[in-house]
């Protein structure tokens, strides 16, 4: 659809609209059209960070008005940005990287949306989560989605037990820096393990590491990984304990 057409399209359903966008987790060219005739469209993007997202439309040729939204501005941006969509300004919603509102910020500005009345259309794109799961080698059927790991040991470790005992898969975003000592703890628990480490996905330097987890703990010691990871965890199979 042409811009002049989504325009006119929207038009007829009124402009007091939020867009929740999805984009590139690293590869630019991944973005869809739909999202990048939005892009175009709306009066004002919502950006977790304007440097990136400014990278992302010059690569398109285009400019439009970016705001700065991200986990310490969302509560005091969400009404700023309700209000203006009451008075007629559509808004694009951008994450640095996936869809926003998943471990990203999000969540509150949708949620005002939908109260005040505020049509949200999200517009889906790729995500890290399951570009992971697929990538993996484990099973897809059903999985849970775990977030960010804690970073206290603790309720780390706690986590970690709960994603072994679980009868699906479990993904998890990690540190490079604590990855290590989250090996360390599902090798305690049980090394044999089927896990995947999936690395800089989509970029330059994509990579999956596959194995079990006593395997990936040697792998990871001697060739430390770098860049964004994301854990992916076989779950018990059936007639396990």
């Amino acid at each position: 659809m042409r811009p002049s057409s989504l325009r006119a399209f929207y038009q007829k359903v009124g402009d007091r609209m939020l867009f929740v966008i999805g984009s590139p987790i690293g590869n630019l060219q991944d973005i869809t059209i739909r999202a990048l005739d939005i892009l175009r469209h709306v009066d004002l993007i919502a950006a977790e960070d304007t440097r990136r997202s400014s990278i992302l439309l010059n690569h398109f040729g285009f400019r439009k008005p970016l705001i700065s939204f991200h986990e310490h501005n969302e509560a005091h941006r969400t009404s700023e940005l309700v209000n203006k969509m009451d008075g007629g300004t559509s808004v694009g919603l951008l994450t640095d990287a996936g869809m926003p509102a998943i471990s990203d910020p999000g969540y509150r500005l949708i949620r005002a949306s939908l109260d005040s009345g505020i049509k949200v259309e999200v517009v889906p794109g790729i995500s890290a989560v399951t570009t992971a799961l697929v990538g993996s080698g484990l099973p897809t059927d059903r999985f849970f989605f775990g977030g960010f790991l804690p970073v206290k040991s603790g309720q780390r470790a706690q986590e970690l037990q709960s994603a072994l005992e679980r009868l699906c898969t479990s993904i998890y975003f990690e540190s490079p820096y604590r990855l290590i000592r989250s090996l360390e703890v599902i090798e305690t628990l049980d090394r044999e393990r089927a896990l995947c480490i999936a690395r800089e996905l989509t970029k330059h330097f994509e990579e999956y590491r596959r194995g079990t987890a006593s395997e990936l703990l040697e792998q990871c010691k001697s060739r430390p990984p770098k860049g964004e990871i994301t854990l992916v965890i076989r779950g018990l199979r059936k007639g396990q304990h």
